[in-house]
């Protein structure tokens, strides 16, 4: 088995969880790291045994495939680099910092042929690929998504939309796979001026209607998908790894006072780290020549409701913070 060399551009908190993965990875050897600050990327370079390089593109040289983990207003001009260099590379979310970047690389994609995958981690989370089974076989009604944090564990360089609904956004659309018909959304901001508080309502043309919660300003951490089913409620948890099916049924007396009138069946769901099973795939993608999973159009994709949500609250402000709701018809 070829060994895939890999490196990862911008060493944060993000960049060295890849670190540490490829690190780990059978069948790849992480080469190198670069970052803006050198003394950050010699000190993640060291902890993983790799080397540093003054420039990206001295590690491009260098490698089969990369990540790109930096603020996203450089993941542009870095994927770009990326692809003249012929390098594999994931992009972490969003993928770029403008919808017209984010068309240009999609282009981009389309005439290298490089494995190009966007870090949506939440497509590899286990609760969710279980999830995603067992509503296949569901006839969709309504389905309800909540992302929440407080604001200290949050990014606070972009709102809430760009921030932590993205992720869920890219699930909706993956789980119902069915045109968008509409948008509405309204929100709030506590902090200057980004959306410290969302809500979006999607609506599909042949399948459930959807409502996406974030926040920022939540004293409690939540990650859930809660779907309604003609025949069945399910209820999963994200961080706590755990997905449970509600269903009613009309059972016979069993004694005097005893009737059984629903049951719980509580999915078993695999204990893996999302980024391990992300990062697996990336590299499998890159030695079986086949597109990834989470595609850079997929990640254009979720920018561009990610966008509509954004001027859809924004569109009307009160002097209070408050966004009144707006309508915004989504493009398809």
């Amino acid at each position: 088995m070829r060994t895939i060399r890999a490196g990862v551009i911008g060493t944060g908190m993000m960049g060295e969880r890849h670190c540490r993965v490829y690190a780990n990875l059978r069948g790849v050897e992480l080469v190198g790291v670069y970052d803006a600050n050198p003394a950050r990327g010699r000190e993640v370079a060291d902890k993983y045994d790799a080397r540093y390089f003054d420039a990206p593109g001295a590690l491009l040289r260098e490698v089969d495939a990369v990540t790109i983990a930096t603020p996203t207003q450089h993941h542009f001009d870095l994927a770009k680099e990326a692809f003249a260099a012929g390098v594999h590379t994931l992009i972490e979310k969003p993928m770029a910092f403008t919808l017209e970047q984010g068309e240009a690389l999609v282009e981009a994609v389309r005439a290298n042929g490089l494995v190009v995958q966007i870090g949506h981690i939440e497509r590899f989370n286990p609760a969710y690929i279980e999830l995603k089974n067992v509503a296949d076989d569901l006839p969709l009604v309504a389905i309800m998504i909540r992302r929440q944090n407080s604001l200290d564990a949050s990014n606070k360089d972009v709102d809430v939309i760009y921030d932590l609904m993205i992720h869920d956004i890219d699930l909706l659309l993956n789980l119902v796979g069915q045109p968008v018909e509409g948008v509405t959304a309204f929100g709030r901001s506590l902090q200057g001026n980004a959306i410290d508080h969302a809500v979006a309502n999607f609506q599909f043309r042949d399948g459930p209607i959807a409502t996406l919660i974030a926040s920022r300003i939540t004293q409690q951490k939540v990650r859930t998908i809660d779907i309604t089913a003609r025949n069945a409620y399910v209820e999963g948890d994200l961080l706590n790894k755990s997905l449970a099916i509600h269903r009613r049924v009309f059972g016979e007396y069993v004694s005097a006072k005893y009737r059984q009138e629903s049951v719980i069946e509580r999915i078993h769901v695999p204990v893996f780290e999302p980024l391990m099973l992300q990062l697996q795939h990336f590299v499998g993608c890159i030695r079986e020549k086949r597109q990834p999973d989470v595609p850079a159009h997929d990640g254009l994709r979720a920018m561009q409701y990610a966008a509509q949500i954004a001027a859809s609250v924004n569109s009307i402000s009160q002097p209070d913070g408050v966004y009144e709701r707006a309508r915004a018809v989504a493009g398809g």
